[in-house]
C-alpha cells in the first residue's frame, strides 16, 4: 500500500502523463439548467441560484460557489508549484500530499452538483459540446505543441484520445455529465460508482484512452455531487458544524506530513492501478475506500469554511476554467526549459515561499474578467453556425419552456 513516494505522475503509464489538478471548468459548464462552474464559466449558463448556500446572489450567482471555485484553483496552481521543487522538504510534500487528497475532489463534487439537471435536452448537448468538448480539443492541442516547441519533443504526440497534463479533466467530465441521466435512475448510484471506482483500482489493463482510470477512481465523486441538495451546504453553515471542522483542519496537516515520506503518490493521482504501484491487488479497494472517505471529510471542512458572502475574490470565481486551463503553460515552461535545476535556491524555504505566492498570483490574474472575455471564444463560444436549425428550434424551445416552469 505504501512505498516510496514519488513527484510527478510521470512514472509507468504513459497515460498518466502528468499531475493534473483541478478543475476549474467543472463548475463552470454544468448542463443547461444547472450551471456550469465556472462562472459564466466556460460552457453552459449557471445555475448558481438565490436560495442556494450562499443565502445572496447577484446577479442570479450564489456567492459561496465561486468563493469555493477561486480557493480551490489557488490550491490546484499551488501544488503545481510545488511538484518541481518538494523533494527534500518533508512539509512541503506534505501539503502537497494533503492538497491533492481533496482538491481535485471538491471540484469534481461541485461539478456533480451543479450537473444534477442534466437530462441530454438540445441545449444542455450544445453546452456540452461548446463548454467541454471544444476546450479540450483546443488546449488538447495547445498544450501538445507548447511540448514540442518548448519541450523539445518534437516527435510528441497530438492525441485527442490520451489527455495531456491538465485537460483530463475535461474528457472526464464530458464522460461523467453524459452519464448522468443514467446515475439518476439507479436506485443506490453512490455504492455503485464507489464499486467501480474500487475495480478500477485493481484492473491494470484498462486502456490510455480518455485517462479512464482516472475517470473511474474519481466517479465516486461527481455521483456524490448529483446527490446533493441546496439543505446540504446548509448544513455546513452551523456552528457545530464550523467547531466540528476545526480538529480536522489542525490535525490533517500534521497527518499529512507524516505519512508523506511513506505513501506512494500514485494513489491520489488515482492514475493507477494496485498492481502498477507494485502493490498486492487488495490494497487498489482499500485506498480507493480509505481516499474516499478522506477526501469528503476534507472537503466537508473546506467548504464549511469558505465565504458565504461576496468577497473581492468572488468575481474570480467566474473565470476559474480560465485559471486553470492556462496556469499550467508557465509552470511547464519552467519545467521544460531547467529553471527549476539551473536556480537550486528555488527548491530552498525562500525559494518555496515564493513560488507558492507568485502561483496564487499567477492563478488569480488569470480568472480575472478581462483574460475571462479573451478566452470566451474557447472555452464558452456560441458556434451557432456549426449546429443544424432545426436542432437550434428544439433547443431554443427547450429554453422557453424552462422558463415557462417554476423554478426549483
Amino acid at each position: 500500500m505504501f512505498s516510496a513516494p514519488q513527484t510527478t505522475h510521470r512514472a509507468s503509464r504513459p497515460a498518466a502523463r502528468e499531475p493534473d489538478a483541478a478543475a476549474a471548468h467543472s463548475t463552470d459548464t454544468a448542463s443547461s439548467s444547472a450551471a456550469t462552474p465556472g462562472a459564466g464559466p466556460a460552457a453552459g449558463g449557471d445555475t448558481q441560484r438565490t436560495g442556494h448556500p450562499g443565502g445572496e446572489a447577484r446577479g442570479g450567482r450564489d456567492p459561496f460557489f465561486d468563493n469555493a471555485k477561486y480557493l480551490a484553483i489557488v490550491l490546484v496552481a499551488i501544488g503545481h508549484a510545488w511538484e518541481p521543487v518538494m523533494d527534500g522538504s518533508q512539509l512541503t510534500r506534505g501539503l502537497y500530499l494533503l492538497v491533492y487528497v481533496f482538491h481535485m475532489p471538491a471540484f469534481i463534487v461541485i461539478s456533480g452538483y451543479f450537473s444534477r439537471s442534466f437530462t441530454g435536452t438540445p441545449r444542455q448537448l450544445r453546452r456540452l459540446l461548446t463548454g467541454i468538448a471544444l476546450p479540450y480539443v483546443v488546449f488538447e492541442v495547445l498544450y501538445s505543441l507548447a511540448r514540442r516547441w518548448i519541450g523539445g519533443e518534437s516527435g510528441h504526440p497530438i492525441s485527442l484520445l490520451d489527455p495531456f497534463y491538465l485537460t483530463w479533466f475535461l474528457a472526464a467530465l464530458f464522460v461523467w455529465r453524459l452519464t448522468t441521466p443514467l446515475w439518476r435512475q439507479i436506485r443506490h448510484p453512490l455504492p455503485v460508482a464507489l464499486a467501480l471506482a474500487a475495480l478500477a483500482s485493481l484492473t491494470p489493463g484498462i486502456g490510455a484512452d480518455l485517462n479512464l482510470q482516472r475517470v473511474l477512481q474519481f466517479l465516486p465523486y461527481f455521483v456524490l455531487g448529483l446527490l446533493l441538495r441546496p439543505e446540504h451546504f446548509q448544513l455546513l453553515r452551523r456552528p457545530e458544524v464550523r467547531r466540528l471542522s476545526l480538529p480536522v483542519l489542525l490535525a490533517a496537516p500534521v497527518l499529512a506530513c507524516l505519512a508523506a515520506p511513506h505513501v506512494h503518490f500514485g494513489w491520489v493521482y488515482r492514475s493507477f492501478s494496485a498492481q502498477e504501484l507494485q502493490r498486492p491487488w487488495w490494497t487498489g479497494p482499500l485506498m480507493s475506500l480509505v481516499l474516499f472517505v478522506a477526501a469528503v471529510t476534507l472537503t466537508a471542512a473546506f467548504l464549511a469554511w469558505v465565504p458565504r458572502r461576496r468577497t473581492w475574490f468572488t468575481a474570480l470565481g467566474v473565470g476559474t476554467v480560465c485559471g486553470y486551463l492556462l496556469h499550467g503553460l508557465p509552470l511547464k515552461a519552467a519545467d521544460w526549459t531547467g529553471l527549476f535545476e539551473r536556480y537550486g535556491w528555488l527548491s530552498e524555504p525562500a525559494g518555496r515561499v515564493l513560488l507558492t505566492v507568485a502561483a496564487a498570483a499567477m492563478v488569480t490574474l488569470l480568472c480575472t474578467p478581462w483574460v475571462h472575455r479573451a478566452l470566451r471564444w474557447a472555452t464558452e463560444p456560441d458556434m451557432v453556425w456549426a449546429f443544424r436549425r432545426d436542432a437550434l428550434d428544439l433547443a431554443r424551445g427547450d429554453d422557453r419552456g424552462r422558463s415557462r416552469s417554476p423554478r426549483r
